[in-house]
């Protein structure tokens, strides 16, 4: 295992910076994830750790030893690419023993890690067939050996996940977890899917701009916002914004409700929501609509499961209410986090 540090990370291609000045540090056997929207910098970052680019300025120290201007080879990683990157006209094994042979490893030492390997991942039957033979989660799970047999003090995921449907995708996130757990290597995964993010990650990196927005648990990325941008990315539905004296309130449509669920208290937000729509999502109502009373342009929205009765229909108006634990505050002009400013409640 190792420590990954990026130090002033910058990127730029001809006139385009794609990552500017990064900081961040891993934690020693972590899962951080690399989030954030395609064009932010998040694979570019990814990488320059590989030593698949150089950084224009900036170090790179991973297992505390600066590998800036190190080949891919001498950085003791792991990469796992989108496609996988298998040689179809070779064998399971003769893929997984590929970067060994390459290493000049000696034979009986590579059927021993080719064995250790296909054993952590439940391949050992896949062994002997070609990869256009194997399921999307089977030539995932090759790819996870072919890097292991490595032995690296880091692994990096690039979108590995992305060209596989819906429900294999879900599975296959709960496999990575959990392998990362059992073998304990300090892991850097980029992806533009927030629920993959929030799944894997033990910390999350949102990046936008080639910029690190916040660094955080899945639970404080979500639930404490550093900006706007990681208010509205992060969340689906996104967070709530309306711009109201003079600042900007957020709050999440699940903790926007009917009054008639919560009681009145102090100091929470109570509001008429004027609802447009209705949609019912099997899991979920969403409610549509808007608040008057504190900013008639933005459109709201409230999430409400669909096992306790809705309260509202299209076009009427009820009173719902946010507790004041979950309204966050945020200066209108750069979008950066403020502190709260006291309880709003509107009549």
């Amino acid at each position: 295992m190792a420590i990954v540090e990026v130090r002033d990370l910058r990127k730029e291609f001809g006139g385009t910076t794609a990552t500017d000045g990064i900081n961040l540090t891993t934690r020693d056997g972590e899962y951080l994830v690399l989030l954030g929207p395609s064009g932010c910098g998040k694979t570019t970052l990814l990488r320059l750790l590989a030593g698949l680019e150089q950084p224009t300025e900036g170090d790179i120290v991973i297992g505390g030893q600066v590998v800036t201007n190190l080949p891919p080879r001498d950085r003791k990683i792991a990469m796992v690419f989108q496609s996988y990157a298998l040689y179809p006209h070779k064998t399971v094994r003769q893929n997984i023993v590929f970067p060994l042979a390459a290493a000049h490893i000696p034979r009986p030492e590579r059927a021993e890690k080719v064995s250790w390997a296909a054993d952590i991942l439940g391949i050992e039957r896949l062994l002997d067939r070609k990869p256009r033979e194997l399921s999307g989660g089977e030539r995932q799970r090759v790819a996870l050996a072919r890097a292991m047999v490595r032995e690296p003090q880091v692994f990096l995921f690039d979108e590995p996940l992305s060209n596989l449907d819906a429900k294999l995708r879900t599975s296959a996130r709960d496999e990575l977890k959990d392998f990362q757990q059992r073998v304990g290597i300090t892991t850097v995964y980029v992806t533009h899917d927030q629920v993959e993010a929030m799944g894997l990650g033990d910390r999350i990196a949102v990046l936008n701009a080639g910029r690190i927005q916040q660094l955080g648990t899945p639970e404080e990325i979500y639930s404490d916002p550093a900006n706007t941008f990681v208010a509205t990315f992060v969340g689906a539905p996104p967070m709530n914004i309306l711009r109201t004296g003079g600042q900007l309130l957020g709050f999440r449509p699940e903790n926007l409700l009917p009054l008639e669920w919560s009681g009145k208290q102090d100091g929470q937000l109570v509001c008429r929501l004027e609802i447009t729509r209705v949609e019912n999502l099997g899991s979920d109502h969403y409610v549509y609509g808007t608040i008057p009373s504190l900013d008639p342009e933005a459109k709201v929205i409230s999430k409400i499961p669909t096992t306790v009765p809705l309260v509202g229909t299209p076009n009427s108006s009820e009173t719902y209410v946010v507790a004041r634990d979950k309204l966050r505050y945020f200066d209108p002009e750069t979008g950066e986090r403020i502190p709260s400013t006291g309880a709003m409640v509107s009549p």
